[in-house]
Parts: C-alpha cells; sequence; structure tokens
C-alpha cells in the first residue's frame, strides 16, 4: 500500500505537520480533539490512501474545504519529489489557510493555499485538475454542485466517505451522468472512498 511504502524524508515531513497541528489545535479546531489519540490512523493514513487509488500521471490536484488539511496536504507531502506536482488546497477559512501555509512552508510540501469558497474558486479558477478530492466535506450530490467546473473530461473526483455511500451515489445522479466506483477504506472498515469520473449535467 502507498500509504506504507514511504521514504523516511517523507515520515519526517509528516511528523512535523503532526507536531504544527497539536501545536495549533489549541487555538483552532483543526481536527475532533476526540479523534487526536488516532491521528495516524483516523487522519494521516485515511488521507494517505488516495495516492494509491489516483493515476500515476497526475499532477495538478485540488483539495476541497481542505480544513486542517485531511487529504490534500497529506497527499501534497507525500507527492513532494514528483516532478510538476502541484496541490491546490480550497479553504474559505481565514486562519486554517494561514496553518496551512505555515505547515507546507516547513515541510516543502508543493501547495498552493486559495482562501475562497468552493464555489468561487471552481466557477473562476479555469483549473481542470487531474484530481479533485474531499473529506467528510458534504453529501455527493452537493460535492458534484461545487466541484463541477473543476471537472474536464479525463477528471478523477476522490471522495472520502463514511456509512451511507451508495445512498449519496443514488441521490447524486438525479440530473447527472457519470461514472462511480466504491473503493473500500483502508484506514475504516465503515469508511469508503467514492471514485467519479465523467461528470456531465447540472444539478436538478
Amino acid at each position: 500500500m502507498a500509504a506504507t511504502r514511504v521514504s523516511r524524508e517523507t515520515i519526517k515531513r509528516l511528523v512535523l505537520y503532526e507536531t504544527l497541528l497539536r501545536k495549533w489545535q489549541k487555538s483552532i479546531n483543526l481536527v475532533s480533539s476526540a479523534t487526536l489519540s488516532g491521528l495516524w490512523r483516523r487522519h494521516m493514513l485515511d488521507s494517505a490512501q488516495l495516492v494509491g487509488l489516483a493515476p500515476e500521471k497526475a499532477r495538478i490536484w485540488a483539495d476541497l474545504g481542505s480544513g486542517g488539511g485531511f487529504p490534500g496536504l497529506v497527499v501534497a507531502i507525500m507527492l513532494k519529489e514528483r516532478p510538476g506536482f502541484v496541490m491546490h488546497l480550497i479553504e474559505s477559512d481565514q486562519r486554517k489557510c494561514v496553518f496551512l501555509r505555515e505547515v507546507a512552508r516547513e515541510t516543502g510540501a508543493p501547495v498552493e493555499v486559495h482562501a475562497r469558497r468552493i464555489e468561487a474558486f471552481a466557477a473562476e479558477s479555469g483549473l481542470k485538475p487531474d484530481v479533485v478530492s474531499a473529506r467528510a466535506l458534504a453529501p455527493l450530490d452537493r460535492l458534484l454542485d461545487w466541484a463541477g467546473p473543476l471537472f474536464g473530461p479525463e477528471t478523477l473526483g476522490l471522495f472520502l466517505k463514511g456509512r451511507g455511500a451508495e445512498g449519496e451515489l443514488t441521490e447524486a445522479r438525479k440530473g447527472r451522468i457519470f461514472e462511480a466506483e466504491i473503493s473500500p477504506s483502508r484506514s475504516d472498515p465503515s469508511g469508503s472512498v467514492l471514485m467519479v469520473r465523467g461528470l456531465h449535467g447540472p444539478a436538478g
């Protein structure tokens, strides 16, 4: 699994990320405090599994509602050495954006932080990334409303979900055409990753 076959340097960067997160968590709610004791499994590994599901040729990645950096910042740290790789972190909370920029600066992660609402960024940026990701952000139909303008013909959506993924898929198909696959989570037996391709059509 990609999440466990990482270099010593990558582990060091992830540990630095953890240190900064625990420091900032005292003043900003970056993750649920109840999950801090299981940070590596609940957040790091959960995020890292997306690297193994994304195309190896992926260079441009957009992470929606990045919050404390999961999954986007973890992925960016893991793919730091991939030539031309850029992670776009889209987060409307200004304080969280400051945190994300500090972690990127300290770890050297190849990220661009956008302090914008997702809808505005997607509609105005013109970006057509190879991968769009989100974690515990919103139901799939709302995610696809927001992310629709970012999808090009080859864009892959990777959305980390808990229980109820099948129901979200059914609802999201109303008024849209897309291909979807559910991949079991490698960090949470009750979780899954929704893989979306070929998105067409508005909500409705």
